[in-house]
């Protein structure tokens, strides 16, 4: 048994940030198919009354999933973007866009259900839809004119986020049309990390990184749960496998993301297609 355990921990330590959280997407389905109630205190509801009574639906919500079709189709996009997205970017800036865009999708989605009640029904959010949909339009907004091949066809990415920003805001029509069968509540959820996915795109572009304070907040909140087991006055020895005050593999890891940092640059500056194969080649080995 500790032999087993100690497998699945390092299993779980060689996966990347979205494979954690497609595993932590499933046990919480799995949760609920044993005791559904439990879930409903992470599920955002549209009543603002009800919202500030458990703020932490903000972000809770994007991990229900109900229906098996609906995690299924969530955590493959998830799975095939999450590819794509940490090839090019650091994770920690893939996160960010990851919570902003489903904090953007229940933020806009309490609003519109609150200014106009008229239209909408009261209902409950859940799904990692509108996360899932800022990190696609992101890459999209980013490298526009980045090909992607559909079989024998090349659609530029700004198409395709073109595409899918159209059918949510149909779909939204359509479920104003039929508040019974439609799901206004999800494609305004979806429209809401679309938007923050594009914002985050052009301002990155621009050299702004809109996710570095909402970044701060949480190192901040997980700095007061680490407790530092360093005593006082510990005698510290020199290191002679140090340069330049770091550790050899950080003084690596340093250069390697000073060298990805360059080839974005490049990339918001002239597009993806004018990288050298050697750049793209490092790229695609630094998101390993």
């Amino acid at each position: 048994m500790t032999s087993l355990n100690q497998d699945i921990k390092n299993k779980l330590k060689r996966l990347n940030v979205f494979e954690k959280i497609i595993v932590i997407n499933l046990v919480v389905f799995l949760l609920g198919l044993i005791y559904r109630p439990l879930l409903e205190w992470f599920e955002l509801p549209s009543s603002f009354n009800t919202f500030i009574l458990q703020p932490w639906s903000l972000v809770s919500y994007a991990f229900v999933h109900y229906e098996f079709m609906h995690i299924l189709f969530n955590m493959l996009w998830l799975y095939i973007i999450a590819q794509w997205i940490l090839n090019l970017f650091n994770p920690k800036m893939a996160l960010n866009i990851y919570f902003l865009g489903a904090i953007s999708g229940a933020v806009l989605y309490v609003l519109v259900y609150n200014l106009f009640p008229d239209v909408f029904m009261n209902s409950r959010l859940v799904g990692a839809s509108a996360s899932i949909r800022a990190l696609l339009i992101f890459l999209c907004a980013y490298m526009p004119h980045k090909e992607f091949r559909f079989f024998t066809l090349s659609i530029k990415l700004w198409y395709i986020g073109l595409a899918i920003v159209i059918l949510d805001v149909l779909g939204l029509i359509s479920g104003i049309k039929d508040p019974i069968y439609g799901n206004s509540g999800g494609n305004i959820a979806h429209l809401g990390g679309a938007f923050l996915g594009y914002l985050y795109a052009k301002q990155l572009a621009r050299g702004t990184d809109i996710g570095k304070g909402f970044e701060k907040f949480v190192d901040a909140i997980a700095g007061v749960f680490k407790f530092s087991n360093r005593k006082p006055f510990k005698k510290v020895h020199k290191n002679k496998n140090k340069v330049g005050g770091f550790n050899k593999s950080d003084f690596n890891e340093f250069n390697k993301q000073k060298k990805i940092d360059i080839i974005l640059e490049k990339i918001s500056k002239s597009g993806y297609e004018s990288l050298t194969k050697e750049e793209k080649e490092f790229l695609f080995r630094a998101g390993k």
